[in-house]
Parts: structure tokens; C-alpha cells; sequence
């Protein structure tokens, strides 16, 4: 996707954008970074502009392909520039955009490394790095929760009920192969069957976990990867990051040695003093997390078959399947 079209592309609707952002701000070149699936992220080195900018991220939408869903990247800079100094929540600061083909936004651009500690090589952070990041990220949790979209400009969207929830999820088992997606029709039926009752909504990432933070020490310095928030219960989000947990034995781990991360209970508790009140319900979120935990990993799966890039994640990952549907279903009762 990094083609020297692009690249040139890019460069020139960067340096204009630039300017309407920092009339002086001058481009002195750009450069690739890693990026996810979704999105392409480069790095750009600017001249004439605020102390602190001079380099500043780059999210560009994938050119050739519609920027909707996941790949709309004007609407992850909403819901960032919606955030943006919000109490107790830190965020990218987004400083300029450009709605043409492929569309971009420029956010500044924050230290920190992104690390998910179940997922690499015990050790790899120190334990109480991990601990410190895990209980500030759950408080930055309550404190995104706190937001009432309905004070914030540019992102009134329909709200994501629960049933919808399950039912996007269940579209993704549609798309993959028999052998990934096997009783999850049960598990799909029981979860319809036991809907609790839905909070108040709030804004939700969607895929909140330190592997989408900045972390530098024990602290985390940003939220990031905002590709599919939604206006919903906070439940989801909740018990999605405390699936990430030691305790909760995530089937991509690499090690069973303890990570430093605190367990499900703790980071609940730090969770609901931030925030000031008590969740209810909680098996069912977890029913509902391991379902999509399920399929979200066949997707991954089936991706890695049509590319014929099966990792040993892939390989760990694959024997969880079913297990995790299983999972779904005793929490369910």
C-alpha cells in the first residue's frame, strides 16, 4: 500500500494541510511507519510550526478501498478530538485533516510504547510497569465512561444495543470456515435469550486493552486505536479488558508465567471507585466477550490461511475455539 504514488500523494495534501493548521508550518518529509490493517501510519517532520509538533502521526485510510467502518479514519479523529482533554482521560491530540482520497488525520505525537503484556515474552516490561498501567488504564476507563456523548460535538451515532452486539459478531462466524465457527449458533441463541438490562450508554473503544495504549513507566499517556467505537453499554468494554488478565488465560498468551498484571477482581474495583457505581451482571459480558473473543480470532485465522502467513499465535489460538464458546455457555447457565 506504501506505493511511491501514495507517498507523493500524501506529501503534497500534507504540506497544505499543514498550513491551514500552522500558516508557517513548512514539510520536510514523511515516513512510514507499522501499521494495522485498517489504517496506514506515517510519520511526518515539520519545520515553522508549535514547540512539541514537529513530528506528528499520520493515520491515512487504505486507498482503493471506501473509508467506512474501521477505515474511516475522519471518524476516529471525532471521537479523539471529542475526548481530547476530557478529565482523567488522555488521548492523541488531533491538529489537522484532510477529507480527500485517501483521507487522513494528524495527531501529535505521544511517547510511549504499546505493549500487550499477556501476548510478548514475560519480562519484556517489568511487573510493576505492568500492575501500575493495568489499574491506570481501568481508571481511565470510568473516566471515558463519565462522558456524556451527548455533550460532545460531531459524534451523535445510533446507539450499539446489546442484540446488535451479539448479532455483529454472529456475521463474523457467517464469514468463516465450518471448522471455526462450530456451535456458535448456541451460544449466539443463549446470549439473546438472557440480554440483561442495558446501562445508560456511553462512548466505548470497542477494544480497550493496554495493547491499544501508550504506556511509558506505570502510566499510561494515551488511548489509542479508536477504529471501532460506538456510543453503548460500558459493560462491554469492562469485562473485555479484564480478559486480558493473567487469570483469564488468553488463548494468544505465550507464557503462563504471571505478567504483573492485577486480577479481574482489582481491576473491577479500581474501575467502580473511579467511576462511582456498581456493575451488575457481569457473566453475561463475560459470556458475551468470549463469544466475540471466538470470533474475532476465526476471522484472524481465516485471514492468515488466504495469506499463508500461519504464525504460531494462529496455531495457539485454534484448539481455544471451541473452548471459549463452551465458556460462553456455562457462564450462561
Amino acid at each position: 500500500m506504501n506505493s511511491p504514488d501514495l507517498l507523493r500523494d500524501l506529501t503534497a495534501r500534507t504540506a497544505v494541510a499543514a498550513r491551514r493548521w500552522a500558516p508557517d508550518a513548512v514539510l520536510e518529509g514523511i515516513e512510514p511507519l507499522t501499521g494495522g490493517s485498517s489504517s496506514l501510519t506515517y510519520v511526518a517532520e515539520l519545520s515553522g510550526v508549535p514547540a512539541g509538533h514537529e513530528r506528528v502521526v499520520l493515520k491515512v485510510a487504505p486507498p482503493g478501498l471506501p473509508p467506512v467502518r474501521n477505515r474511516d479514519v475522519l471518524r476516529q479523529g471525532r471521537i479523539m478530538v471529542a475526548l481530547w482533554g476530557r478529565p482523567g482521560v488522555r488521548v492523541p491530540r488531533v491538529l489537522f485533516h484532510d477529507g480527500g482520497a485517501p483521507p487522513f488525520v494528524a495527531m501529535e505525537l505521544v511517547p510511549g510504547e504499546c505493549v500487550e503484556p499477556v501476548l510478548v515474552p514475560r519480562g519484556r516490561v517489568p511487573a510493576a510497569h505492568v500492575r501500575a498501567r493495568a489499574l491506570d488504564a481501568a481508571r481511565m476507563l470510568a473516566a471515558l465512561h463519565r462522558v456524556d456523548p451527548a455533550d460532545t460535538a460531531d459524534t451523535a451515532e445510533p446507539v450499539v444495543r446489546l442484540t446488535d452486539e451479539i448479532d455483529r459478531w454472529t456475521r463474523a462466524f457467517t464469514t468463516v470456515p465450518d471448522d471455526l465457527r462450530t456451535g456458535h449458533e448456541k451460544v449466539a441463541e443463549r446470549l439473546h435469550a438472557t440480554v440483561p438490562p442495558a446501562m445508560a450508554p456511553v462512548f466505548t473503544h470497542g477494544d480497550y486493552r493496554l495493547g491499544n495504549t501508550l504506556c511509558e513507566a506505570g502510566r499510561v499517556t494515551a488511548v489509542i486505536d479508536w477504529e471501532i467505537w460506538t456510543p453503548g453499554d460500558p459493560r462491554v468494554d469492562v469485562t473485555w479488558l479484564t480478559f486480558f488478565t493473567d487469570e483469564a488465560r488468553h488463548p494468544a498468551s505465550v507464557s503462563d508465567e504471571p505478567t504483573g498484571m492485577p486480577g479481574k477482581a482489582e481491576l473491577l474495583e479500581a474501575y467502580q471507585e473511579e467511576r462511582g457505581e456498581r456493575l451488575a451482571d457481569l457473566g453475561w459480558f463475560e459470556a458475551l466477550t468470549k463469544y466475540k473473543e471466538s470470533a474475532a480470532t476465526a476471522l484472524l485465522i481465516k485471514r492468515a490461511r488466504k495469506s499463508e502467513e500461519l504464525k504460531d499465535m494462529h496455531r495457539r489460538m485454534l484448539p481455544a475455539l471451541p473452548v471459549l464458546l463452551e465458556e460462553a455457555l456455562e457462564l450462561l447457565g
